[in-house]
Formats: structure tokens, sequence, C-alpha cells
């Protein structure tokens, strides 16, 4: 976000595309499509659902979509320890692009099921980020607080509860000129 504009998202035509997710692949190669139809004989649709439905968290662990699984299994479980791994790597890596494209970092923003509950891969996300002003306060981090960075971090660093489900039903309710109960 610029002057309270979104200039930029992770999600391209799908949300395939951008981040890792639990089931979902983020960034593929276009090329990937094509060559498992020859190799494999995959049909589109095979191919959208695995991309959908088969990929991410679940598809590298082969264990589960769900981070706190993964969390929980990546000091026994190599797959697991590898997923945890490739979210923080591509989270981080999608953070320096968008920095690097606003021109730096005044606050950084952890929101969604991982941003907000798990501490731990907020930690990894955010460590060597000190060249963006990002500095976190180990304490308030492991509490989920509001405010995660230190007192003195150039960049503030927020964990910011979503309930992605009312905010639809506001929408749809404003759209269709529906009194708001909520």
């Amino acid at each position: 976000m610029r002057d309270g504009k979104s200039i930029d998202t992770s999600m391209g035509f799908t949300p395939t595309a951008g981040l890792v997710m639990s089931t979902r692949s983020g960034d593929l190669d276009p090329g990937l499509a094509p060559y498992l139809a020859r190799t494999e004989q995959i049909t589109a649709k095979q191919f959208y659902e695995m991309v959908n439905y088969q990929s991410g968290l679940l598809g590298v662990s082969e264990i589960s979509p769900d981070m706190r699984d993964l969390l929980g299994q990546e000091a026994a479980d190599v797959r697991a320890a590898e997923a945890v791994a490739l979210f923080c790597y591509q989270a981080k890596k999608w953070l320096g692009a968008f920095a690097a494209a606003l021109g730096g970092l005044d606050t950084l923003v952890f929101a969604g099921g991982i941003g907000e509950n798990a501490p731990l891969v907020r930690a990894r996300i955010c460590e060597g980020l000190g060249f963006l002003g990002i500095e976190l306060n180990v304490t308030r981090n492991a509490e989920n607080a509001a405010i995660i960075s230190t007192d003195t971090s150039p960049a503030t660093v927020r964990v910011i509860r979503t309930d992605e489900e009312l905010m639809i039903a506001r929408s749809v309710c404003r759209a269709m000129g529906l009194a708001q109960a909520v």
C-alpha cells in the first residue's frame, strides 16, 4: 500500500500465483503445464486440481496443508521442515520485492491464519530484514501482540486479526443496499 492505495498484490490472474499457500502452488513456470501434459498426460483439469488442491504446503510436505501441523512435525520430518522453510523463504522474497517497489517500508502487517497465529513463522520471515528497518521484539512476537516490532524499530511490524467472512458479508450488504446488522 502506498498512501492508502494498493499498488500491488502477490496474486495474479488466479490465487495460485504468488506466495505458496496451504494447497495452492504459488508461482510456477508456465512451461510446466505443457511439459506435464506431454510427459505425464496430465489434462488441463488435472493440472488445475493439482495446483489448487494438491500443491503448496500439502504438496511439498505430503503431510498436511496446516502450518500448525507442519511446525509440530518439522523437527522429526524433513518434508514438514522443507514446507515451512519454503513458505518462509517465499514470503521473505515477496516482502523484499514489495519493499523495493515501494522504495522502502514503514509498516509490515501479518494477517490471516499463519500471520496471526505463528510467531515462529513471523520470526523466520523477518530474520535478516534489519536492512528494511524490521526489528522484532521476541516477547511481543511470542504473545501475538498487536505490535511485535521493537520500540526503536524503524518499521512497525503489526499483527492484525482479520475476519474475511464478515468483510465479504458487509460488502455484499452494501452492494445490495441492505442494512448491516454487524
